[in-house]
Parts: C-alpha cells; structure tokens; sequence
C-alpha cells in the first residue's frame, strides 16, 4: 500500500511539473481591444528565464515598452506596464492564467482616481 502511495504521489508530482511546463508564457501573444467604436490589437512579448519573467509591450509610434514586476507561478502571470500620455504617467496591472496557448485575465488601470478593469483574452502567435 505504502508502494502504491508513492507511485500515486510521484505521478502527481509529474503531472503538476508537466501542467507548469505547457503553462509556459514565453512567446508572443496578442488580443484585440476597442475604445470608442475602435480595434486595436495589443502584442505582448514575454521570456521566463528560470522564475524571472521579463517582457515588452510596443506601442504607439514603434516604441517599446518594458513589463515591470514580472512574476510567474503556478500558471499565472503577474506583471505592470507604466506608460506616459501628456505627462502623466498610468501604470496598467496585469494579471492572467495561462492555459496552452491562452492567457485569460484582467487588467487594472487607475486613472483619475479611479480604477479600471478590464478582461483581456490573449492567443500564441505562431509567427
């Protein structure tokens, strides 16, 4: 019985150590969001080295901007993008569980004193 409760506890082990592989957010992944009658697509460019995750978002004008806070566990991100628009800076958290090659999550943005919060669904690009 104590055999079988190995075997059972290491299959286990494996089959959550392979779930945290397939959960891997590295790559390119894009989704599209609209403002005001408007599509825009987002492009989200991720690497995980170890636990440290890193990444850039592009944005307006082919500028690039870097993730900050970058986390990865459990197939979760974790990260904040801060932008500047006329002076003022708004930082965007976002936060999302990754399953294959989808990402499903939200993202909270304070302006104005408020915060915003939105879901985003986000694909693999495969290019």
């Amino acid at each position: 019985m104590k055999r079988f409760a190995a075997v059972v506890i290491a299959l286990a082990v494996v089959g959550i150590a392979r779930a945290e592989e397939k959960a891997n957010p590295t790559g390119t992944w894009k989704w599209t969001t609209e403002f005001g009658g408007k599509k825009r697509e987002t492009t989200l460019k991720l690497k995980l080295e170890g636990d440290k995750l890193t990444g850039s978002m592009p944005g307006r004008q082919n500028t690039e901007t870097k993730i900050e806070n970058g986390t990865f566990k459990n197939g979760e991100v974790s990260f904040t993008v801060t932008r500047e628009f006329q002076g003022n800076k708004v930082t965007s958290k976002y936060t999302a569980k990754i399953t294959g090659d989808t990402m499903k999550g939200t993202i909270e943005t304070e302006r104005d004193g408020k915060t915003q919060k939105r879901d985003f669904e986000a694909k693999r690009a495969t290019d």
